[in-house]
């Protein structure tokens, strides 16, 4: 029998043999080029978290006239050129060799990641620099819907949920690298050494993203040597692998009234915009609220919280391993709204109580001699720590203590993969045998621009009102995507079981 009848697994790293030679080098390639796609999904999330926890203090360092509303925006550039890029690159893969798109868009990250390491050249506007670069970073990532429409379409409906939960934990392993890798790098300093015959200076914020821009090369190299396109149908036989030739197929699939429950894909494009906006608010608040809260430096800001996003990471790689497990025996509606559930309750945690108040920045500068601000000034450790009396909430809103930002770090990291791998799952589930390069492009939008509007949303909240008005929001986001859930579960469903083509 061959893998193709009776394989239902979903190889991360490991290739098979068969008895049958063309058969056992079809799978080999399918599975290799899978990988490739898993890799491109690793580096998308490199490129967006390798400097996500030292963007704050880079924009202080090159541009004073920055502030917290404006990280907002410059958290959501990325995601804003995402989700304009999704579609177009979708689009483009429904109907070319995906190899043109996925090199196009790769190209594109790589020459960004250049330009944000340059951001701090002109004389001004460096913040707008450092935007500009954030939003063609963004723009480059929008492969991602190249990247999981391939995986749907060289996938079966059994292997489906284990290839998706493995790309998930690439993307989780891209998270853990991205800050692990930027706090590695703090040891050159925010002065570091400068290349003067390229007028670049190598610093703890320019060099991670040369780095990501190192790796998108490897990332084309290997779209190039070892990408082929391949596609199966839903039972895992090999139909023709060139996208625009199953167009056939499914005009008899749709001429015999086998059509998508659009609700579905609709309700499912909303969840996984719940699902990113949730998340996109939690990252882009963390470096914030943690030296708010904790007086931290910038230094520890960046070192502290890429160490909490590791953690996250790693975590999440063991969460995706459960959901496989999880899926196969509850199914991916019962998973998924267990993991609105614990997110719920990570946001819960985060609501400030108590009587114990964050430091403000202003009583420092009042107490503190001018003896001792001399000394510091002198050592080069002179650094305002703690809530900015601008931010008036600061004098009546309770302080988030450490253990309720490390217990909410853990729950979140663990209903948040949750969520993001059963939304997509279930997504392309939905959408059956149709090419799913638009589709996609349609779902890394509604994510993209979950992550463009999240972290504009919480700066502002955040920064005008406070945590306890931004996690109370939060909350109720999350009540609403699971009322949606509950409303529309007996919709969510794949189309081969839909169709009654195979028994649920």
């Amino acid at each position: 029998m061959s893998h193709l009848d009776s394989d239902d697994t979903t190889p991360l790293l490991r290739d098979d043999t068969s008895s049958d030679g063309s058969q056992d080098e079809d799978y080999r390639s399918r599975w290799r080029s899978i990988r490739v796609m898993y890799f491109t999904m690793f580096l998308s999330s490199v490129g967006f978290t390798i400097v996500i926890t030292s963007l704050w203090p880079y924009l202080q360092k090159i541009d004073s006239s920055a502030d917290a509303s404006f990280l907002g925006w410059m958290v959501a550039a990325y995601s804003l050129g995402q989700m304009v890029a999704s579609p177009i690159f979708g689009l483009w893969s429904n109907h070319r060799p995906r190899r043109e798109p996925l090199v196009c868009s790769i190209f594109i990250n790589l020459s960004a990641n250049i330009y944000y390491a340059y951001a701090y050249l002109p004389k001004t506007n460096n913040k707008y620099h450092v935007l500009m670069s954030r939003v063609f970073v963004g723009f480059g990532a929008g492969n991602v819907a190249v990247v999981r429409s391939y995986v749907a379409g060289a996938t079966s409906l059994k292997e489906r949920t284990g290839a998706m939960a493995n790309m998930s934990a690439c993307q989780a392993l891209g998270f853990i690298l991205g800050p692990a890798l930027q706090a590695c790098l703090l040891f050159i300093g925010e002065q570091g050494v400068t290349v003067n015959f390229i007028e670049l200076q190598l610093n703890m914020y320019t060099t991670p993203a040369l780095l990501a821009a190192a790796l998108g090369l490897i990332n084309i190299l290997l779209v190039f040597l070892v990408l082929k396109e391949h596609h199966v149908d839903e039972d895992g036989r090999h139909i023709r692998a060139i996208n625009y030739t199953s167009e056939d197929r499914v005009d008899i699939i749709e001429e015999s009234g086998e059509s998508i429950d659009q609700m579905a894909v609709l309700t499912s494009n909303i969840l996984f915009f719940i699902v990113m906006f949730i998340f996109a608010v939690f990252e882009t608040i963390s470096t914030p609220l943690s030296m708010d809260m904790f007086a931290w430096t910038r230094r520890e800001a960046v070192l502290y919280n890429g160490i909490i996003m590791c953690g996250i990471g790693f975590e999440s790689i063991l969460v995706f391993v459960a959901v496989k497990v999880a899926a196969q025996r509850f199914g991916d509606r019962p998973v998924l709204l267990a993991g609105f559930s614990i997110v719920f309750c990570g946001f819960i945690i985060l609501l400030p109580w108590g009587n114990h108040y964050p430091k403000i920045q202003w009583a420092d500068l009042k107490n503190n001699s001018m003896l001792s601000q001399m000394s510091a000034a002198t050592n080069g450790t002179l650094e305002p720590t703690g809530c900015p009396y601008e931010q008036t909430w600061c004098q009546y809103i309770p302080a988030i203590h450490l253990a309720q930002y490390l217990s909410s770090d853990v729950l979140i990291g663990v209903g948040y993969p949750a969520c993001n791998v059963m939304s997509y799952t279930l997504y392309s589930k939905i959408l059956g045998p149709k090419p799913q390069g638009v589709y996609m492009g349609w779902l890394t939008a509604s994510g993209s621009g979950a992550r463009t509007l999240g972290p504009v949303f919480v700066s502002h909240v955040y920064t005008i009102l406070g945590p306890r008005w931004a996690f109370s929001l939060i909350c109720s986001m999350v009540v609403g995507a699971v009322i949606l859930l509950i409303s529309t579960y007996h919709r969510l469903i794949a189309f081969s079981i839909r169709h009654g083509r195979i028994v649920a």
